[in-house]
């Protein structure tokens, strides 16, 4: 699988589930969210300056897209989770089933952030960045177009030991899947 292809089959509105482990506070937590995922046009400014921030040829970023969150925990219910951020592909000019993902906001640390993605030969996606005190891995892959899946652990900086571990199954809010290779106009 090419970047475009996932990009374009994650576009849209999921209800997501998430299940989290704490292993350091040994507690678990679930989540009830809202992911939005949006195509960004690649001569969107904030394309361009993440780009800019990372020494990255605006001409080789493909598929970018913004997503944003609302959710609830059941370890505080008084609180509302939310976030947004941008994210822009890269993928290695020999290899385009691997390559870097630049994040306006990280996932284990709220700040700007790289990683290393890659599909496996079953289509899952592999994301690992690492940031100043923790590592984070996430897999996502479709069970169906309308159905994914999420698996991620935040490890401590050195890789060897695992924070928290959770699990999640989103749900596309839509009636109907993008398309995946839209038509070009006649």
């Amino acid at each position: 699988m090419e970047i475009q292809t996932f990009v374009a089959q994650s576009v849209g509105r999921w209800r997501s589930q998430r299940s989290s482990h704490n292993l350091a506070f040994q507690h678990s937590e679930e989540v009830r969210s809202v992911i939005e995922i949006t195509a960004v046009p690649a001569t969107d400014a904030s394309v361009a300056g993440l780009c800019e921030a990372y020494d990255i040829d605006l001409a080789t970023a493909v598929s970018p897209f913004h997503m944003a969150w609302e959710g609830e925990s059941d370890w505080d219910e008084n609180e509302r989770l939310s976030g947004s951020c941008l994210l822009v592909p890269v993928p290695e000019p020999l290899n385009p089933n691997q390559g870097k993902l630049l994040r306006s906001a990280g996932y284990a640390e709220t700040v700007p952030a790289v990683g290393h993605y890659r599909f496996t030969e079953e289509g899952m996606f592999v994301l690992v960045t690492a940031y100043d005190r923790a590592a984070a891995e996430e897999r996502i892959w479709f069970g169906t177009p309308h159905l994914r899946f999420r698996v991620s652990q935040i490890r401590t900086s050195d890789g060897k030991g695992v924070l928290t571990a959770s699990f999640a199954s989103e749900i596309r809010a839509e009636a109907s899947p993008p398309e995946v290779n839209p038509p070009t106009g006649a």
